[in-house]
């Protein structure tokens, strides 16, 4: 499910679900980087495949906005064709941070799960009250065998809600000090003034 277009802020952040908005929420909040307060609003697009619909909603607003994200490496290809399509020169998928878009190597969950390591990991899902349930999950014969970061990384995914709150509790355990490339990019990019998405090329042409 994806969201109206967000009417009235300055800087739209596409992101690729909730769990990445309850992150980049939670990072921001705590690193002091204002939000809703000052025109930022975080955008669940249901997936990277709507990323054009909200870059057209982008193009077409009466006051250009500011356009950030971030997807996951194996996404990236939709940016890039919708970036494209609307009038953005972007030479491949790892030219998108230049162009306001960092890029997870995995997904956000793998990233802060890397940044952390096994030990934060097992404390923020004891945090959770999810110890036991991830202990009987890593019993099953199709886990057993995997290491802590696979196994932890397909837990977060297989109830419902259980990513996105994982992905606020695990971004609230890192320090702000090593966040991962992408999270670190993309609070860089929202403390710092930027073209809007009109000036950057991006027009209202639909493409093929």
């Amino acid at each position: 499910m994806t969201t109206a277009p967000p009417v009235g802020a300055s800087t739209w952040v596409l992101l690729e679900g909730a769990s990445d908005v309850a992150a980049v929420r939670a990072l921001a909040a705590r690193a002091g980087v204002p939000l809703d307060g000052s025109g930022v609003r975080l955008v669940d697009m249901g997936g990277a495949t709507n990323v054009r619909r909200h870059l057209l909603d982008a193009a077409r607003a009466s006051a250009s906005p500011r356009v950030l994200g971030m997807c996951d490496i194996k996404e990236a290809g939709f940016f890039v064709r919708a970036l494209r399509d609307l009038g953005c020169e972007v030479t491949s998928a790892q030219a998108l941070p230049d162009w306001g878009f960092q890029l997870c190597d995995r997904d956000l969950e793998d990233e802060l799960m890397r940044a952390l390591g096994p030990g934060p990991v097992r404390a923020v899902l004891e945090h959770l009250g999810l110890t036991d349930r991830f202990t009987v999950f890593t019993q099953q014969p199709a886990w057993a065998a995997r290491d802590f970061h696979e196994q932890a990384h397909r837990f977060a995914g297989v109830a419902s809600g259980r990513k996105e709150l994982m992905a606020q509790a695990l971004a609230l355990a890192l320090n702000p000090e090593s966040l991962p490339a992408p999270l670190r990019g993309l609070l860089d990019d929202l403390s710092s003034s930027g073209p809007t998405f009109a000036s950057l090329g991006a027009s209202e042409r639909t493409g093929s």
